[in-house]
């Protein structure tokens, strides 16, 4: 049974923001000032399978690295906007390649960046660790911090709802 106060069948997407949803608020430098990212490999195993079984999938990023982009390009995600300075363009967009209203689907955010998607979105996500605003627009709340599976919490809990998480697909990569 899941705890998200939303009806999950009607998602048909997932959309994610990345620093402090995928991975964690902290993020080292490289000695060439490059971000370094961690990435939740249960988050990584329950996006490619959301794929697999037909979900629409997307990032919206305001950072830019090409680790990032290759790391969710390889687990089958299609929809990838970086160094997006105003996320619910980004989201328009994203809506209007796929052929879905905001009610099917989920966004994930943790930041001001993300509070006009979040406002805008069917289910808007938090990680436990967001900031207050995001929080308070959030019609879920994950007990997961950013880049501690928040992405695998929401994604089992709504394949769980439609009858799509164990099945013949779910036992490889």
């Amino acid at each position: 049974m899941s705890c998200i106060p939303y009806d999950l069948t009607k998602i048909r997407a997932f959309v994610f923001d990345v620093d402090g949803v995928l991975s964690g608020e902290i993020i080292p430098l490289h000695p060439n000032g490059d971000p370094m990212r961690t990435v939740n490999t249960k988050d990584g195993y329950a996006i490619q399978l959301a794929i697999k079984k037909g979900y629409q999938v997307g990032i919206i990023t305001g950072g830019y690295t090409d680790a990032v982009k290759m790391r969710f390009t390889h687990l089958g995600v299609t929809h990838i906007y970086m160094s997006s300075s105003i996320k619910k363009h980004d989201f328009h967009d994203f809506l209007e390649k796929t052929g879905l209203s905001p009610e099917e689907v989920l966004y994930a955010g943790d930041d001001i960046p993300d509070y006009e998607v979040m406002v805008e979105a069917g289910l808007p996500v938090a990680p436990a660790d967001a900031v207050p605003e995001i929080k308070q627009v959030a019609a879920y709340v994950s007990p997961k911090k950013g880049g501690e599976g928040v992405a695998r919490d929401v994604i089992e809990q709504t394949m769980k709802a439609q009858g799509t998480w164990m099945d013949d697909e779910a036992f490889g990569w």
